[in-house]
Parts: C-alpha cells; structure tokens; sequence
C-alpha cells in the first residue's frame, strides 16, 4: 500500500493506535559559545575502531586508497593487491552461481492496521521526506537486497547489538528500522568566526541539510537583534534515519541503514520493516540515490550479480581491520554584500 495511502488509513484506525511517548535523546550538549577551543573534545572514545571492507569488486584502487588512508598497520600494496584479486576470482564465480541473485526480491507490504505502522506514520519526517516518488512501508528480505557502501564500522554494530539485545522482538525490531522518536548522535558546534561556524560528530550522517527561508513567526524565545524583515536558516543535522530502500529494474537497493541492517543479519534476523522507494526511471533515481548510485547504475542495476548485504558475511569478500577514528566536520560559511545602485 502507498505511504499516502497508509497515512489516510491512518486517519481512520486513529483509534486503535495509542501514541507511545519516547523522549528524543541528544548524547551531547550543543555548545554555542565563540570560544573555538570549546569544540575539541567530544566524550572521550577509543583511537581505533575495527573496519569491514568488502574486497573484489570494482576498484582495486579505492581499496588500496582506503586502506593507505585509514588502517593503522597497512601490509604492503602487493599483500593487498594478492587478497583482492583472489577475492575477485569469488566475485567472478559468483556471478555465473548466483546470476539473478537480486532480482525480484520480495516486498511484502506492513498490514495498513499494525499500531507500530500507524505510529511511525504520524512522524512530520516521513511526511515531508518520503513524497517524491510511490512509496511504502513494506517487509523485506535483506539478503536479498543491493548494497554500495564497501565498509561497515564493525565497533558501532556491537554497540548496535548490544542495546538490540540477543533475541530482538518483532516490536524492537520495528522500532529499531523504523523509529518513531530516533536518538540522535553526539555534535558540538560553535561559532569560530563571525561568518563562520563549525560542527563535529562522530557520525558520518552529519551533513548540511540546505538553506530555509523563514518569517519572524517562525522564530520562538529568541530576542531578534531588530525588526526582522525574513530570516535565512543555515541547517546542520542527520538524515531521516530510517531503515530505506530504492526499488527499481527488479530490483531493491539499500539506501540508508548499513549498519542496522548489518547489526540484525548478524543477530539471525532476516526480514526488516523498511521504508520503499519505488523510482520507475534512470532521471528519479539520480534524484533519489546516493552518488555511488547515481553515477554508476549499470553497475548495482545490470550486473548479474552485484554486491549485496549477505556478502559483508562471506570470509571471502571482505577484510576487516583496525582504522583510526575519525570525526566529521561541517564548516558553514556566509556572506554578506550590502551596495546601491544609482535610481533610473
């Protein structure tokens, strides 16, 4: 059933589903003092964290790049160039064994009256996120399902893991894929410059997430520094967070939840509640997908067997090793120009 329309069933069953109250939690405190020393620490964490890369696959280069950047003892080019070519030699059989392998994979669409689907369906997030194509909230399988991203942090899955419990329920489950009040990764921002401010998170999903144009209405328990004529909001956040897929040429691919998805195929789980795309061309997906995606579609669309989630389980496609941490950084910068021009 389309998300438009699972949202009007909504309206009808709002009877049969009691809200579940759940506090948002923030880790960290946001900081906005000017000091630029205040953004340095977040909570103290170790230097390292273990890395999945799947191996094999198109590029030897980027594999090689990785590791050099990344590993905190790299063995030398020719180790690596040896475990990638006989990891390509598997990806070479498995293309001729498992042909069609990801084509077809079965959507099976959340019943219209589960209270956990009528909750999620009254966040404002899906709303305004999932509209721009046929959408829907359905059960699928992940080992059925196209993957792109070639590394997994192996560290924050066991955290992952550990708060999901051994025997997750249907509902934790739920919940976990499809949350309706998501917890929100530790950030520090502040101001470093008059035009320019600075946050760093340890999630990658941190992003710049666009300008917003807004009135002074829109504005609450701030003293406006004068008569506002319009306010101009420079966003900074996170993603949906959303267990979500794109379905398209036959077939599904994962577009937001590695690690969640890893995390409960690890636990024995296997079919997930996710949110569905269904993009009907090449142009919708370039709109839609991640760039790995967009720009390479042959690749996850026509291959016969392209990279899937069950293969960051296989000894054989993958290397795992210990990296150094990192945190994101977004730098937000603005300008202002103020000039006359002579009347006509």
């Amino acid at each position: 059933m389309p998300i438009e329309a699972q949202q009007q069933e909504r309206k009808k069953n709002m009877a049969l589903a009691p809200v579940r109250k759940e506090s948002v939690v923030v880790a960290e405190p946001v900081i906005t003092g000017d000091d630029p020393k205040t953004i340095t620490t977040l909570n103290p964490q170790p230097d390292a964290t273990e890395n999945l890369y799947l191996i094999g696959r198109p590029t030897l280069k980027q594999f090689l790049r990785f590791v050099k950047d990344n590993a905190i003892h790299s063995p030398s080019s020719g180790h690596l160039v040896e475990e990638w070519q006989a990891a390509n030699k598997i990806v070479r059989e498995l293309e001729k064994e498992q042909a069609g392998l990801a084509d077809n994979p079965s959507i099976e669409p959340v019943d219209p009256e589960n209270e956990l689907l009528l909750e999620f369906l009254q966040v404002p997030l899906v709303r305004h996120s999932f509209n721009t194509v046929p959408t829907e909230v359905a059960y699928v399988d992940l080992d059925r399902m196209v993957v792109y991203q070639h590394h997994i942090d192996l560290t924050f899955v066991e955290q992952l893991k550990r708060k999901l419990g051994p025997s997750p329920s249907e509902e934790e489950i739920f919940r976990a894929c499809l949350p309706s009040a998501p917890s929100l990764p530790p950030v520090k921002w502040t101001r470093t410059h008059r035009d320019t401010f600075v946050f760093v998170s340890p999630s990658d999903d941190m992003r710049f997430l666009g300008a917003m144009q807004m009135e002074a209405e829109n504005i609450k328990d701030y003293p406006p520094p004068g008569n506002l004529a319009g306010v101009v909001g420079l966003a900074v956040g996170f993603g949906s967070n959303f267990l979500n897929a794109i379905y398209t040429e036959k077939r599904l691919i994962l577009n937001n939840g590695s690690h969640r998805a890893y995390a409960l195929r690890d636990l024995g789980v296997t079919r997930v509640p996710c949110i569905v795309q269904h993009v009907s061309s090449r142009d919708e997906l370039s709109v839609l997908a991640c760039t790995a995606v967009a720009d390479a579609p042959n690749f996850f669309l026509q291959d016969p067997r392209p990279m899937m989630l069950k293969d960051y389980f296989d000894p054989r496609l993958r290397k795992v090793m210990s990296i150094h941490r990192r945190l994101r950084q977004v730098t937000v910068k603005f300008d202002v120009d103020v000039t006359f021009a002579p009347a006509i």
